[in-house]
């Protein structure tokens, strides 16, 4: 338990971010499990409107990303990797 004043406002500060940085990475998880099933059913179909919403897709997880790194929940080199993983599999379907 916290012993003075400035140690109880650093708990309540880590909380806060804590929640802040689970929101972001939750959410990214949950998108890139929603592409890669999308991804399965486009490299089975292969039609137009499949492949658009893969790509809408994508594009909303880049933007996640890269608030979340804006925002020091992710380091830039792993935001980078993620990215580059996603684009991978999109390119090899």
């Amino acid at each position: 338990m916290a012993n003075n004043k400035s140690a109880e406002k650093r708990i309540k500060t880590n909380e806060r971010n804590r929640l802040k940085n689970r929101l972001y990475k939750s959410s990214v998880r949950t998108l890139t499990k929603t592409f890669l099933k999308n991804l399965d059913i486009y490299k089975k179909s292969q039609s137009i409107e499949d492949k658009e919403k893969v790509q809408n897709l994508l594009n909303s997880i880049y933007s996640l990303i890269d608030k979340g790194t804006k925002k020091n929940v992710f380091h830039k080199n792993t935001a980078s990797r993620k990215k580059s993983q996603l684009a991978s599999y999109l390119k090899a379907a």
